[in-house]
């Protein structure tokens, strides 16, 4: 093989390894951003652990910075080719799963109900459908809705040191009605099944946090107002 036609050939090459390395980097900018984001979605949200009282005005910040990561999505769905989404979705898909945990938790704090994966979609400027454009995974969906219920367990735990002792019967309502819907699935993502696997403790974590508050005849000395109260 002569010395021009290697040079040609290899450097096609190099030219194809560089520009993807580009594009990659430019992807795990934006990336970064969107953990940024989350850190401080995290932090605002982390009052529920503390401060019931303030849970309105949590959800209300975190509604703003939501807005800001579709910002994001959007830039990198100007980034990623059509019809690659798989081929990178590996640099977005943790972060993608701890927003949707996020957005879940702010929807259960604000109606006591389950968001969509379309409504979830919908905050981040994104699809349901790869055919649509720049979509939001059912896995990634998935994989934050039980790190909600994790979230929850913890909550339902912490709200009975805060005095709150009707939250754990709403939280128990709800995550075992989420066990149900997860049992639904034939899950075969191996990820996804361990995560699975963990809601069943979640359940009965609560469960006890529920029992141990019979048993005392605790009552709700601390009654949620109408406007904070999850529905039924």
């Amino acid at each position: 093989m002569s010395e021009f036609i290697k040079n040609e050939i290899f450097g096609k090459y190099q030219d194809y390894l560089n520009n993807e390395q580009e594009l990659r980097e430019k992807i795990r900018v934006v990336t970064r951003e969107l953990e940024q984001h989350s850190k401080e979605a995290i932090i605002q949200l982390q009052v529920i652990h503390s401060d019931i009282q303030n849970i309105g005005n949590a959800c209300i910040e975190a509604r703003k910075i939501f807005e800001t990561c579709k910002n994001s999505y959007s830039d990198l769905a100007k980034l990623v080719p059509i019809g690659q989404y798989y081929r990178y979705n590996d640099h977005w898909s943790w972060t993608t799963q701890r927003i949707i945990f996020l957005i879940a938790l702010t929807f259960y704090l604000e109606t006591g109900t389950l968001v969509s994966r379309e409504e979830a979609a919908s905050i981040l400027g994104l699809k349901t459908s790869q055919q649509e454009g720049f979509s939001l995974d059912i896995e990634d969906y998935l994989m934050g809705v039980l790190q909600m219920a994790s979230e929850l367990s913890r909550f339902a735990t912490n709200s009975v040191t805060l005095g709150d002792y009707e939250r754990p019967l709403q939280i128990s309502r709800f995550i075992g009605d989420l066990n149900s819907g997860f049992r639904l699935l034939n899950l075969k993502n191996d990820s996804l099944r361990k995560r699975y696997d963990a809601l069943k403790y979640d359940v009965k974590k609560v469960e006890e946090v529920v029992y141990d508050i019979s048993i005392r005849g605790l009552k709700a000395s601390n009654p949620i107002s109408t406007s904070e109260k999850p529905a039924e």
